[in-house]
């Protein structure tokens, strides 16, 4: 089980934090309040004299990382094959559209639609328009 559950075994590498940076110093408050046992509606919380977009950023990057990491732990046993629905239970199917390549709702194998919703998950993310790493002031 230790081996399924390993922190080094993700999907694709984490999103980091350049060192020196304000979203640095905020990730590492957040780290530190989620790993101390905290009441989580605490420590999400926006810290006094902090920036709300730049906090939200750091738990949107940190949640994209925790499921990047709990998903590269059962990738390897749903294959196109054994999973070849994206469901959410036998009332739920998701379908995969972007308007670019998937015009209209299309139904894919469970490995395909995460593949396709992390890729876009991580376009969202890199982009500076949305989450920008660079504090103007």
């Amino acid at each position: 089980l230790k081996q399924v559950f390993s922190k080094d075994k993700t999907f694709r590498p984490k999103r980091k934090f350049e060192p020196g940076t304000q979203r640095f110093e905020l990730h590492k408050r957040a780290q530190a309040s989620l790993n101390s046992g905290v009441d989580l509606r605490a420590a999400v919380q926006l810290p006094s004299g902090e920036d709300q977009n730049d906090w939200v950023a750091v738990h949107v990057v940190d949640f994209f990382n925790r499921i990047n990491l709990i998903y590269g732990t059962i990738c390897e046993f749903c294959t196109e094959r054994s999973c070849p629905v994206m469901s959410g239970g036998p009332k739920y199917e998701y379908r995969w559209q972007d308007n670019v390549k998937y015009k209209k709702p299309t139904a894919l194998p469970a490995p395909q639609y995460m593949n396709l919703l992390m890729d876009w998950i991580e376009v969202q993310i890199n982009n500076e328009n949305i989450f920008p790493t660079r504090v103007s002031k």
